[in-house]
């Protein structure tokens, strides 16, 4: 579901670079540092949600839920709100971290 509380729809997802989300993922919703609402989604529906809230609040203090502008390496243009990949190390499971705007979220790896 997005913030305003529309269903997610698998266009918007592939139109993100994202898959779609899970029926039963967990979400965990908090507010940045500048009052915008921001959430963490566990699409693998595998994480204890203390572990997504303490992953979410270490994500608002180092400040990533914000549009950012990312360039292609070697790409002279910039695209601004361009997805911020990782992985992260929960326990013993590596997980997919994608980071857009306000929204973090878990996927397999």
């Amino acid at each position: 579901m997005s913030l305003d509380g529309s269903a997610e729809t698998t266009e918007t997802a592939a139109e993100e670079g994202l898959p779609p989300l899970r029926p039963d993922a967990v979400i965990v919703e908090a507010q940045t540092k500048r009052g915008k609402v921001c959430r963490l989604v566990d699409n693998t529906a595998t994480v204890a949600v203390t572990e997504l809230e303490e992953l979410l609040r270490e994500l608002i203090a180092q400040d990533l839920f914000q549009p950012l502008g990312l360039s292609s390496a070697g790409g002279s243009s910039i695209r601004i709100g361009a997805p911020q990949g990782g992985h992260i190390q929960l326990g013993e499971s590596l997980y997919r971290l994608i980071v857009i705007d306000h929204e973090a979220r878990l996927e397999p790896f």
